[in-house]
């Protein structure tokens, strides 16, 4: 191959594939050295919290049921999705690699993705599992088994991988002949395809389609569930029942509104209105980042079984660490 060919060649594989990304998010921002704090310490909490929750179910066998194993798996998907994003966030900006390689660029795009999508919908499998509990409470436990919680979420993790790899494939197919930078502090998807020079109906479209599943479709089923309950309590006889009730819907309404609010408020004002594109990142990785942070809190405070478990669970270790001493 001559040099001209193989000039040509590698201007052809830069077209269609660029080598790197760069990523401009929070460039000549004051005072952010502030926001890396908070993040390495929303990390660490994170981790901790959830990794305490996690390994509270598996060794609690009274926390062994068809609710827990939800609980289970929104903690496991907090963990894997602040891990697949904070650490690269953080050494994209304390140390200043802002430059992403392709390929790189787009696994990690599909990771963070999948994690904050398959989140949404196991606040919805939880919503079922409140529903049934309160409306009907005599076939509870013929109707939520763990074969069935188990169905469930397998089947959201099944449909939001595909999906998701849908979406990355939209993009392998584009064409990047402009800008390369990336005005995020992440691979997010619409700021990366839209960097891309042919036609990007198929992302829009599938950028459409993935904000209704991951958004609107649950907020409606949540809501709906919630109607449905605030109907059946209504029909309970005695006030302190009815309160007794929906204390058990307390901590789910909780998560519901860290989760859905910041996501739902950041793209209605993206749309209505204006943003400067710092704002607009700090709101898009503050909703990635604070469910996750507050989840595991949320839910060994706000939950008496938890509570209970936890401290049983530290009651056998003191006498397990006191026996081993004796």
């Amino acid at each position: 191959m001559t040099p001209e060919e193989r000039a040509v060649s590698n201007l052809n594989a830069t077209f269609v594939r660029p080598a790197k990304f760069y990523l401009s998010g929070f460039s000549n921002v004051p005072h952010v050295k502030y926001y890396y704090v908070f993040l390495c310490f929303a990390y660490i909490i994170t981790v901790l919290g959830n990794s305490f929750l996690l390994s509270t179910i598996y060794q609690v066998k009274t926390l062994h049921t068809p609710k827990y194993m939800i609980v289970f798996n929104l903690a496991f998907t907090d963990l894997c999705g602040s891990t697949a994003l904070i650490p690269k966030v953080l050494d994209t900006l304390v140390f200043d690699r802002r430059y992403i390689v392709y390929e790189a660029c787009l696994s990690h795009m599909f990771f963070v993705l999948v994690f904050v999508s398959i989140q949404s919908w196991t606040l919805v499998t939880m919503a079922f599992d409140r529903f049934i509990a309160i409306c009907f409470p005599l076939r509870y436990h013929s109707i939520v088994t763990k074969t069935v919680i188990t169905a469930m979420l397998l089947f959201v993790w099944a449909f939001f991988i595909t999906l998701l790899a849908l979406d990355i494939w939209s993009i392998v197919r584009l064409s990047f002949c402009r800008s390369l930078v990336v005005k995020s502090i992440y691979c997010d998807y619409a700021p990366v395809f839209l960097l891309a020079c042919n036609d990007t109906s198929l992302n829009r479209m599938l950028a459409y389609v993935a904000f209704v599943v991951v958004l609107c479709i649950p907020l409606v089923l949540i809501t709906l569930t919630y109607v449905c309950i605030s109907v059946a309590l209504s029909r309970i006889a005695t006030g302190e029942e009815r309160l007794k009730a929906f204390k058990t819907c307390t901590s789910h309404l909780i998560l519901v509104a860290i989760f859905f609010l910041p996501i739902a408020g950041t793209n209605i004002a993206s749309v209505t209105t204006y943003i400067h594109p710092n704002t607009r990142i700090i709101n898009s990785s503050l909703t990635h980042i604070v469910p996750a942070l507050l989840n595991p809190i949320i839910y060994s405070l706000k939950t008496e079984e938890v509570l209970i478990s936890i401290k049983k669970l530290c009651k056998r270790n003191r006498i397990t660490n006191t026996t081993k001493k004796g």
